[in-house]
C-alpha cells in the first residue's frame, strides 16, 4: 500500500471533501480559458439576463456572461491569494528565523517593529495603503503580503525560540556552521508542521481580505473577473429574488470551508493524538 493510499483511507470525511473542493477550484483556476464559454471581458448580451441555455447563470451589470466570470474569477482570486499568501510567508518566516536564531537585539528590533504594524487593526492599514499606492494586483499583492507577515512571524519566531535551545542546534554552531545552514538545515525542517497547517489558515484570511476588498471596490480592478466584486456588481438582482450573485458568495465560503477542513485534518495528524 503506498503512502498516498495510506493517507486517503485514513483521510476524515471532511478531509476528503475539502480535498476535492480545493482540487475542483485549482483545477477550474488553471484550465479557466478552456472551461470558459466566453471571453472573461467580452459583453455577450443585454443586462442582467435570465438564466438561460445560452447563459446558463445569466449575465452582469453590463451584459457579461456571470459563468464565465465566475470561472475566471476563481483563477483571479486564487492567484492573487495564493501568491500573497507566499510572499508573507516568505517574509515572516525568514524574519521569525532570524529573530530566534539571533535573538539580542536583532530579535528586539524584529518584535517591535511587528508589534508596532499590529497595533493598527489590518483593513484599515491595508485601506490606507492602497489608497496611497494605488489598486493594483502588484500592489495589492505585496500590501496583504507584508501586513499579513507579521502574523508569521510572531508563529516562526515562537515555534524557532523552542527549537533553538535543543542540544542539535547547539552542535551545529559549535562545528561552526553558519547562520543560514542552521536556518535552513536544523530549524525549518522541525518548524515545518506547524507552518505547513498556518499556510492554510493565512491563504484563508488573505482570501477572504481579497474578497473584502473587492466588495469595497478597492480589490482586484475591472475589467478582471473577481467573486468579490461581482457579489457587489450585481447585488441589486437580490432585491428581485434572483440568486445569482449568491454564486460567487457561496465559492467564497465553499472554499474557505474547505480549506479549513485540510487545516483541521493537517494539525490532528502533526498533534499526534489518535483517534
Amino acid at each position: 500500500m503506498t503512502t498516498l493510499t495510506r493517507t486517503l483511507k485514513g483521510m476524515p470525511p471532511t478531509a476528503m471533501f475539502g480535498v476535492a473542493i480545493i482540487t475542483i477550484s485549482v483545477l477550474v483556476a488553471i484550465f479557466a480559458p478552456l472551461l470558459a464559454p466566453y471571453s472573461e471581458r467580452a459583453v455577450v448580451g443585454g443586462q442582467y439576463l435570465q438564466w438561460s441555455a445560452e447563459h446558463w447563470l445569466g449575465t452582469d451589470n453590463l451584459g457579461r456572461d456571470m459563468l464565465t466570470r465566475l470561472i475566471f474569477g476563481a483563477r483571479n482570486t486564487l492567484a492573487i491569494a495564493f501568491f500573497a499568501t507566499a510572499l508573507a510567508f516568505a517574509i515572516g518566516t525568514v524574519a521569525g528565523l532570524l529573530a530566534a536564531t539571533l535573538g539580542g537585539m536583532v530579535d528586539q528590533a524584529l518584535s517591535r517593529f511587528v508589534d508596532i504594524i499590529m497595533a493598527v487593526p489590518g483593513l484599515i492599514f491595508i485601506l490606507l495603503l492602497l489608497t496611497i499606492f494605488g489598486t493594483g494586483v502588484g500592489t495589492l499583492i505585496a500590501v496583504i503580503a507584508i501586513l499579513d507577515s507579521t502574523r508569521v512571524f510572531r508563529l516562526a519566531r515562537a515555534v524557532a525560540l523552542g527549537i533553538v535551545a535543543m542540544d542539535f542546534v547547539e552542535a551545529a554552531r559549535v562545528r561552526g556552521e553558519g547562520l543560514l545552514w542552521i536556518m535552513r538545515r536544523e530549524i525549518l525542517p522541525n518548524a515545518a508542521a506547524p507552518l505547513v497547517a498556518e499556510f492554510g489558515m493565512r491563504f484563508c484570511f488573505v482570501f477572504l481580505t481579497i474578497a473584502s476588498l473587492s466588495f469595497l471596490g478597492l480589490g482586484i480592478q475591472p475589467p478582471l473577473a473577481d467573486w468579490g466584486s461581482m457579489v457587489r456588481e450585481n447585488a441589486t438582482l437580490i432585491t428581485f429574488g434572483d440568486i445569482t450573485p449568491l454564486l460567487p458568495a457561496a465559492a467564497i465560503a465553499l472554499l474557505t470551508v474547505a480549506v479549513n477542513f485540510v487545516v483541521d485534518w493537517i494539525l490532528h495528524k502533526v498533534s499526534g493524538i489518535k483517534d
